[in-house]
């Protein structure tokens, strides 16, 4: 069976698509923990982030460059944190998450409760 960001991928549940290439994809974390907050995925279906072919990790990681610096220029924040915890979806993934302390990637405070409009307006925000 598909994993949810597969079924993303695929169009079958709507996201905020922030980034695309043939390879990978960026959308907004739809429990964010900071306005901005990114997920980036291979489209290649992969349970592990480090059981990806090496030259797709590069690839990958240069990808989320790409993103994590449209985050920079559009949100307000000091950095970009980048974190692989891989735990909550089978599928590789790296959260790219604006902050301004380390305070701001506790995965254990409430997340943002933000409205589609909110998300749409920041991924129209990033997807530029």
């Amino acid at each position: 069976m598909a994993t949810i960001f597969s079924r993303i991928i695929a169009g079958e549940i709507p996201c905020y698509k922030v980034a695309e290439d043939d390879r990978f994809f960026a959308f907004l974390d739809i429990n964010p923990l900071k306005r901005g907050h990114t997920l980036v995925v291979p489209k290649q279906e992969v349970d592990y982030l480090f059981d990806l072919e090496d030259e797709t990790l590069a690839a990958m990681t240069v990808f989320a460059k790409k993103v994590a610096k449209k985050i920079e220029r559009e949100i307000a924040c000091s950095r970009v944190a980048v974190v692989v915890l891989g735990l909550e979806v089978p599928h590789a993934h790296i959260h790219l998450i604006p902050i301004e302390t380390e305070n701001d990637v506790d995965f254990h405070r409430e997340k943002l409760k933000l409205t589609p409009e909110e998300f749409r307006e920041i991924a129209v925000k990033l997807s530029r």
